[in-house]
């Protein structure tokens, strides 16, 4: 898609015959990476069985440069879908979040985050 910044090739760190993986533009922290197949598709839910375990080798193959690149202490793994849970761009992506020990002060509840007043129970 022509307007689309993901499938521009331009930024692809890597990939593979279905996926890549760049870097996110607005990171949340350093060696934040996007997973993307290169179809052109909405949601996760209308990948096929190919595209994700495609993404997911990906998912594995950037976790193990970015523990070499930014040596984390730990990730968060999401994808948003559809507009009322936050995805902005029409194009599915995994986001690959490399966390740090004090990047917050409690990280505890993780993705629960996604809305503040339910991250801590």
């Amino acid at each position: 898609m022509k307007d689309c910044p993901f499938c521009n090739k331009e930024g692809r760190l890597f990939g593979n015959e279905l996926a890549h993986v760049r870097e996110d533009r607005f990171p949340v922290s350093p060696g934040h990476c996007l997973v993307i197949p290169h179809r052109h598709i909405a949601g996760y839910f209308e990948t096929t069985r190919e595209e994700r375990l495609a993404m997911d080798r990906l998912l594995d193959e950037t976790k193990r440069h970015l523990d070499v690149l930014h040596r984390p202490d730990g990730y968060n793994v999401g994808i948003n879908i559809g507009d009322a849970a936050g995805q902005t761009i029409p194009h599915v992506h995994i986001h690959l979040i490399p966390r740090y020990r004090g990047d917050m002060p409690d990280p505890r509840g993780g993705v629960r985050g996604v809305i503040p007043e339910k991250q801590s129970y």
